[in-house]
């Protein structure tokens, strides 16, 4: 964990008026940001609904809880972004209810590959076209 993540873990402890040593601190961010990862898999959201997470009301305030992640200075260390969009989606209890149903992760699962391959050829032809204005600015220009 870097020393502004430590800085920003022990502001957010200390607000709270706990106390944890910087081993306890790093030990909670490094859960807590594994955990939030894996909100981006839309089958670790159906298994967590098949075995009833979503009716737990302690579980519905953890997730609550960690809508910190969305600050900037937090969602900096995500690995995959999408995960914030799905914390967003599970604070609605239509969203919770419909992860239960195997066929609706699998849907979302296929929007999010569906995603992924249009943002890649998307990208790939934006740095193609960047690529041939490049070299067209390259020619045009006298030696």
């Amino acid at each position: 964990m870097t020393s502004s993540a430590k800085k920003m873990t022990s502001q957010r402890v200390s607000g709270g008026n706990l106390t944890e040593t910087e081993d306890q601190q790093r030990l909670r961010f490094q859960i807590e940001l594994e955990f939030i990862q894996c909100l981006a898999n839309p089958n670790y959201l159906n298994f967590l609904a098949q075995r009833g997470y979503f009716k737990d009301p302690c579980f519905i305030n953890y997730l609550k809880y960690l809508q910190y992640w969305k600050d900037p200075k937090y969602a900096k260390y995500l690995k995959y972004p999408q995960s914030l969009h799905f914390l967003d989606l599970m604070q609605y209890e239509h969203f919770r209810k419909e992860l239960v149903n195997a066929q609706c992760a699998k849907f979302i699962d296929d929007q999010q590959l569906l995603h992924w391959q249009h943002y890649q050829r998307k990208r790939v032809q934006l740095l193609n076209a960047q690529a041939e204005q490049s070299e067209k600015a390259k020619e045009s220009k006298p030696s």
